[in-house]
């Protein structure tokens, strides 16, 4: 599909499911050499991440784990200034490399946040990654993904995990909201 509509609104076709596998073999490629001879953590933010971390795991040839997570940092269209775990961790990260796997870094708030927290809790090191990272929106440089498989401009996009209203997740391919201009 080179368009689709959500909710009314039109996206056309920004990344190829081909071209996301590619990415995404990238991006585990230099996490395993990053990381040879350790055994890191992968911690999910759900529910954005979740394709994403999918394909990501099954490319890692370390010995590892990983564990899921949900994080909120907004009220409707507005940010609360903290970040909530809705589901928290499970496992205990003292000592721990994690590794923490996004969807999408824009300002950066969450990660941010979660950071944070993942450092007091004793977390020997974190690193990011996210799929997607649109740097002209960041606003907490600690939140900048150190593998982030493709920067984007600051535009709107769904499929592959990322939704609009929930809707769109599906999606294979990633779509980018056609302009008002088109």
């Amino acid at each position: 599909m080179q368009s689709v509509e959500v909710n009314g609104l039109i996206f056309d076709k920004y990344l190829s499911a081909e071209k996301i596998a590619e990415i995404v073999d990238k991006v585990a490629q230099r996490i395993n050499s990053d990381y040879a001879g350790k055994e890191p953590l992968f911690i999910c933010v759900l529910n954005g991440a979740f394709m994403y971390a999918s394909d990501l795991f099954k490319c890692i040839t370390l010995s590892s784990a990983i564990t899921f997570v949900r994080l909120k940092s907004y009220e409707g269209t507005a940010t609360t200034g903290e970040v909530k775990i809705l589901t928290p961790l499970t496992v205990d990260i003292k000592g721990r490399d994690v590794i923490v796997i996004e969807d999408i870094i824009d300002t950066g708030l969450t990660m941010h946040g979660f950071i944070q927290q993942l450092k007091e809790m004793g977390a020997n090191s974190v690193e990011l990654t996210s799929f997607l990272f649109k740097p002209e929106a960041l606003k907490y440089t600690d939140a900048t993904p150190k593998y982030a498989g493709l920067e984007i401009p600051t535009k709107f996009v769904l499929g592959y995990g990322l939704d609009f209203d929930e809707k769109g997740r599906n999606l294979p391919a990633l779509y980018v909201l056609r302009s008002s201009e088109s």
